[in-house]
């Protein structure tokens, strides 16, 4: 599979598509980001049992400024429950990379049981306590419809990344059409959206949140949030031999080389801006009670696509140290494979 990911022709360096100047969002940041990324990871490293590689991972990887720049505007405790959860989903991603089936559906059962269960299921996991921490905390507040908002986008992850898993265990890529199908759930953005509701307090009704256009705008936020990520993780990926990425599977469907897959990939991301303007233009009234909640929360999505691209080039996590000099030329040299 190696010369998939990476055939001897491909070139040294690429050219990463120019994103953050397609996106015309204003960038806003919470007040309390320094307290909260501070806070939170505290929170993230009692009892665990991370050594010092892990703990200086999740100083780089920065899930509070990602956080504060994503819900710039909600009050602190909620910036805490997301920002813990952003912790703890980017810890369960890493965990999962390595998981087969089987582990992956017992950490589902534990972590599934904690949320509809949070004061009676008993568990002496560490990923238990976490989760019914946050989880207590979100319930104090978060309307009926968020709650179950969030458990059933959470459920649809892990089923996904069990998904994944298997595919990952047969050396499969799938086609574009399933893949884009299947990254929707793997990249842990629905439940995200809940949390847009949670941290400004919103109720708005189902039907309503059902409404095609608001379902069209969190499907495109996803997929610029879940398709960028897939363009700046590639290179990372493709070093330790993943190929659960957007790139491999246009490469491989289209049999076209690897700066034009960014290339490819980069052209969608900018439809799916496009996409969410247009679609937010076209909303429909619900009388001015709704009207102003589906404004905050739809500002709440864009808060996500400006706040994770921006966020992408200031996180340790795909280009090191090397983020800012990498925004500002575009231009990525290519990890060798890792020595397993």
């Amino acid at each position: 599979m190696p010369s998939l990911i990476l055939p001897h022709s491909s070139p040294q360096k690429i050219t990463i598509p120019d994103l953050v100047s397609h996106c015309t969002f204003k960038l806003r940041k919470s007040r309390y980001h320094c307290m909260l990324s501070t806070e939170s990871k505290d929170w993230l490293f009692r009892g665990a049992n991370l050594d010092d590689r892990a703990r200086c991972s999740f100083h780089g990887l920065k899930a509070g400024q990602l956080t504060a720049t994503c819900y710039p505007k909600a009050g602190y405790p909620q910036l805490r429950v997301a920002c813990d959860f952003l912790n703890w989903l980017f810890h369960l991603d890493n965990l999962s990379d390595d998981m087969d089936n089987r582990s992956i559906t017992e950490v589902a059962n534990v972590v599934m049981n904690s949320l509809y269960h949070p004061y009676t299921f008993r568990s002496h996991s560490r990923l238990s306590r976490m989760t019914k921490d946050f989880h207590k905390r979100m319930l104090q507040t978060a309307s009926p419809g968020t709650c179950q908002r969030f458990i059933e986008t959470l459920e649809l992850f892990f089923q996904a990344i069990n998904q994944q898993a298997t595919d990952r265990a047969n050396n499969f890529i799938p086609d574009l059409e399933s893949y884009i199908a299947l990254r929707r759930d793997t990249s842990g953005c629905k439940p995200c959206w809940a949390l847009v509701e949670y941290a400004y307090n919103l109720d708005i009704p189902d039907e309503v949140m059902n409404h095609p256009l608001i379902c069209a705008l969190g499907e495109a936020t996803n997929d610029l949030v879940t398709w960028s990520n897939d363009i700046f993780s590639y290179n990372v990926e493709q070093s330790k031999g993943q190929t659960h990425n957007m790139i491999n599977v246009v490469m491989k469907e289209q049999g076209i080389d690897l700066q034009s897959a960014f290339d490819f990939v980069g052209n969608l991301c900018k439809q799916s801006i496009d996409r969410f303007i247009d679609c937010r233009a076209r909303l429909p009234s619900w009388g001015p009670e709704i009207d102003r909640d589906i404004a905050i929360y739809v500002d709440g999505l864009a808060d996500w696509i400006v706040g994770s691209l921006h966020w992408s080039f200031d996180t340790e996590r795909y280009f090191g140290k090397q983020g800012i000099q990498v925004k500002k030329t575009r231009i990525v040299t290519l990890l060798p494979p890792r020595k397993h």
